[in-house]
């Protein structure tokens, strides 16, 4: 069965080994894994938890992988929204639709090179992918301005804020995890 989708993951899914790898390299081989778009912070799981969105095409079996190029386009890196004070709004990603090329996407062309290190699209072959420790597909090019400078460093209760956010969602995915496997903190005889 053939079909068309794109689907919201956390960076984790992009990288961890195991199944992960395994998934990734069976899905690189067999759908055409053609776009991966890399979210500011916190917008679709808890606050502190970066996520992506995978767009593939499934396509019917083949001896050769269907996956040619993953382009790439980073919203993340030297961006800041937030969910009340600065939210990602439709305007933001105007430059990645443009990118992204709906007509015709295999006629996309890069924003990024040696000329423009801050180009946030860029494209990695196949080869390239698969060849990575465990096909880790988190790839990142663009400098971090905020770790570039202490100077640009966050006021330091902006720091505790976004520290007590970050400990707060893992507290809180542990908890789902805990009441998944039937412990909500209860110690075994």
């Amino acid at each position: 069965m053939n079909g068309r989708a794109a689907i919201v993951v956390p960076d984790n899914v992009l990288f961890e080994g195991g199944a992960g790898e395994t998934v990734r390299r069976k899905l690189l081989h067999e759908c055409e894994v053609h776009t991966l778009l890399r979210l500011p912070t916190g917008l679709f799981y808890a606050q502190g938890v970066k996520a992506n969105v995978l767009f593939f095409d499934k396509k019917p079996a083949s001896e050769t992988p269907w996956t040619k190029k993953l382009w790439i386009y980073d919203l993340r890196t030297n961006k800041h929204f937030t969910l009340k004070t600065n939210p990602l709004k439709r305007e933001d990603l105007g430059e990645f639709v443009q990118c992204y090329n709906p007509e015709n996407r295999h006629q996309r062309q890069p924003t990024w090179s040696d000329k423009k290190p801050d180009g946030r699209w860029r494209a990695y072959d196949y080869e390239e992918l698969i060849n990575r420790d465990k096909a880790n597909l988190d790839i990142f090019w663009l400098r971090d301005e905020s770790l570039e400078e202490s100077d640009n460093l966050p006021d330091p209760d902006v720091l505790a804020q976004e520290i007590v956010e970050d400990l707060e969602a893992a507290l809180e995915q542990f908890r789902e995890i805990a009441t998944d496997l039937g412990t909500t903190g209860k110690e075994s005889p």
